[in-house]
């Protein structure tokens, strides 16, 4: 059965008309909304370590994936309490070098500002049952800078994680989508067991684990186009 696997980033009242990346803030009300419908249409939601064995082809059953990237603070704020509420599990994919810090990344994009989660609320966030990924050190967009930067932006993130955590991190997520061959291999060397993309599509078990497509939810998503997001490839 495929398997949905949802892209969130901010939740959050989005920034005024006009700004960039509007699109990618979800209000903390339809996210609300949105957990809803996934548990009235018989879905789990999970993290992507707990969807693996479906993944796999381990288990059965109506599951889906929920992803956030970047590790922002809103998601800690505002998603995490609906995720206890409901009983899933999520994972955050986080840019190591800005726990406590902010979306510089997005600075030279006209981006607004947003906040990144501190380290404690990392913590946090997978004392609570939800999982930790790895989103390079830097959100640097890996297909334009050279083989052994982005052998460091995809290890060294990992080991940062893991220090911080004092536990595996195995999940990664590829910034920006960007992603080949020569870096899919690069992700696999450095021991994660799965990668998402932002390609778009529901995962079925015979799919690389190291390309894992997904289904981005957007601002303007209302009720019937995330069920059929549920629902359809």
């Amino acid at each position: 059965m495929p398997i949905p696997i949802f892209m969130y980033h901010q939740i959050d009242i989005p920034a005024p008309r006009g700004s960039r990346f509007r699109a990618l803030t979800v209000d903390p009300r339809d996210f609300r909304r949105q957990m809803t419908w996934l548990k009235r249409l018989g879905f789990t939601g999970l993290s992507m370590r707990d969807l693996l064995p479906y993944l796999r082809g381990e288990k059965t059953g109506k599951v889906a994936g929920i992803t956030f990237d970047d590790g922002f603070r809103n998601v800690y704020v505002n998603a995490m309490p609906v995720l206890q509420e409901f009983g899933f599990t999520a994972t955050n994919y986080f840019v190591s070098r800005q726990i406590g810090g902010s979306n510089e990344w997005d600075v030279p994009l006209g981006v607004p500002y947003a906040a990144c989660m501190s380290k404690a609320e990392m913590r946090e966030w997978a004392a609570r049952g939800h999982e930790v990924g790895s989103h390079t050190l830097d959100h640097v967009r890996l297909p334009t800078v050279a083989p052994s930067e982005a052998r460091r932006q995809i290890t060294d993130a990992r080991h940062e994680l893991e220090d911080m955590l004092g536990s595996a991190v195995d999940a990664f997520c590829y910034p920006y989508g960007g992603q080949n061959g020569e870096l899919r291999q690069i992700v696999e060397e450095a021991g994660y067991t799965n990668a998402t993309t932002v390609n778009r599509g529901h995962a079925r078990p015979q799919d690389d684990m190291l390309l894992l497509p997904r289904m981005t939810v957007r601002r303007h998503d209302t009720w019937l186009h995330f069920i059929r997001k549920c629902l359809m490839d």
